[in-house]
């Protein structure tokens, strides 16, 4: 269908105990809205923004006309599949802390065990609750559940985000985290539909708002065609001298129009923002939520690659797999010229060259080394066997010596023998 949410004749009128008309909530609304489109609706008290969300939903049945979203009925659970819905309270299991809660609601999509856990570490990441994330929900802070309620609005990645006053309960940081995630969502082709009291956020993201009252639509458009006052002119300029700004007045007040000269001021959003910039960077302490500036949304929800990109990817995981299969196969992606392999080949040569002949080198300086002690082994051992046999002839011939010397001089006479 050529738009994403269309109503047609939705009325609901709420009865009382009797069955007596009581109460018309929404009143024959037509509405429409277009595929990625940033849609507002907005409205007093009890004009019927969340009971027309409800209907959407499927979570009150109309009185009389037809809701018609993604091309179908919200209770066919495939349409309601792509469908992300942000209550205006987050009714939430207080006992269960962020990341069971997250993988609760991933569970009930039956999103698979690994698409669940990247998710619920990416999400937590982007609403500024990891540092938290252990801690019981019903422990958190109004502006705390309304990070976590929309971190499991965006769990199953849907086609069609109905937001319920997102902003309520948060502080400007979690304010602007919030818009800007909305803008990016929109660039990637999402369809957000909203309803919020605080008009300059609504202003900021959305392309088209209609406001309700009595359950009827009473003015519908694009917002910067809706506030554009066509019958005055702004003109904003850098330092002007006296003299400059004196000449201008003239000529205005020659046009017979009325005028008014102040200086530019600040948003006071952008004052806060700026000034708790400034203290985060000084690392002063906080319990409060903290998300990363630079990681504003969580990287399934990034912009869809192009059909070429997503055909990159396969065949790189094709060619991933092949060489993984088959470690032995030269992959061609990895192959080497053949000027540059011949090369890399003399340059291998070179250098084992380098190697061998210091390692034949080494073996002959050890060679040498150990004939040389060998050598000076064997002289040691001649020398001493050399003398040991001198020291032997010495002996034998001093021992010789001796005994000629006593046959010579023959046997000694007795003492008797000298007498006679």
């Amino acid at each position: 269908m050529e738009y994403a949410v269309e109503t047609i004749g939705l009325t609901k009128v709420f009865s009382d105990w009797w069955g007596r008309n009581k109460v018309v909530a929404v009143d024959d609304l037509n509405l429409k809205v277009s595929y990625n489109e940033v849609y507002g609706l907005l409205g007093p008290n009890g004009s019927g923004k969340t009971t027309t969300l409800k209907m959407l939903l499927g979570l009150l049945y109309p009185t009389k006309g037809r809701a018609v979203v993604l091309s179908g009925l919200s209770t066919d659970t495939k349409i309601s599949a792509r469908i992300g819905f942000m209550p205006e309270e987050s009714y939430l299991y207080r006992f269960l802390n962020a990341r069971e809660t997250l993988d609760f609601y991933g569970r009930l999509f039956k999103l698979p065990s690994e698409v669940r856990r990247m998710r619920i570490e990416a999400l937590l990441e982007m609403v500024g609750l990891k540092a938290v994330a252990n801690r019981p929900v019903g422990t958190y802070s109004k502006g705390m559940a309304r990070r976590i309620g929309l971190a499991q609005a965006l769990i199953n990645d849907p086609e069609l985000l109905i937001l319920d006053e997102p902003t309520t309960g948060l502080d400007p940081i979690g304010t602007r985290q919030i818009k800007d995630l909305i803008l990016k969502l929109a660039e990637r082709g999402k369809t957000i539909l909203l309803c919020s009291h605080l008009l300059a956020d609504v202003e900021d993201v959305c392309d088209r708002i209609s406001i309700l009252y009595g359950g009827k639509i009473q003015t519908e458009g694009q917002v910067h065609q809706l506030l554009r006052k066509s019958d005055k002119k702004q003109i904003t300029t850098g330092h002007l001298s006296d003299n400059a700004l004196q000449r201008i007045k003239q000529i205005i007040e020659q046009e017979h129009a009325e005028y008014e000269v102040s200086s530019p001021m600040d948003k006071l959003e952008t004052f806060f923002i700026r000034t708790v910039t400034e203290a985060r960077q000084q690392a002063q302490p906080t319990s409060g939520a903290v998300s990363d500036d630079k990681k504003s949304i969580a990287d399934f929800l990034a912009a869809e690659a192009t059909e070429q990109d997503k055909r990159k990817a396969i065949l790189d995981e094709l060619v991933t797999t092949s060489v993984s299969a088959r470690p032995n196969v030269e992959d061609a992606s990895t192959k080497v010229p053949v000027s540059e392999k011949q090369s890399k080949e003399e340059t291998d040569d070179k250098f084992l060259q380098q190697l061998t002949k210091q390692g034949q080198s080494n073996k002959t300086d050890q060679s040498s080394v150990q004939r040389e002690l060998t050598e000076s082994v064997d002289a040691k051992s001649v020398t001493e066997e050399k003398q040991n046999q001198q020291n032997i002839l010495k002996k034998l011939t001093d021992a010789d010596s001796e005994k000629t010397s006593d046959d010579n001089d023959g046997p000694k006479p007795s003492k008797e023998t000298e007498n006679a």
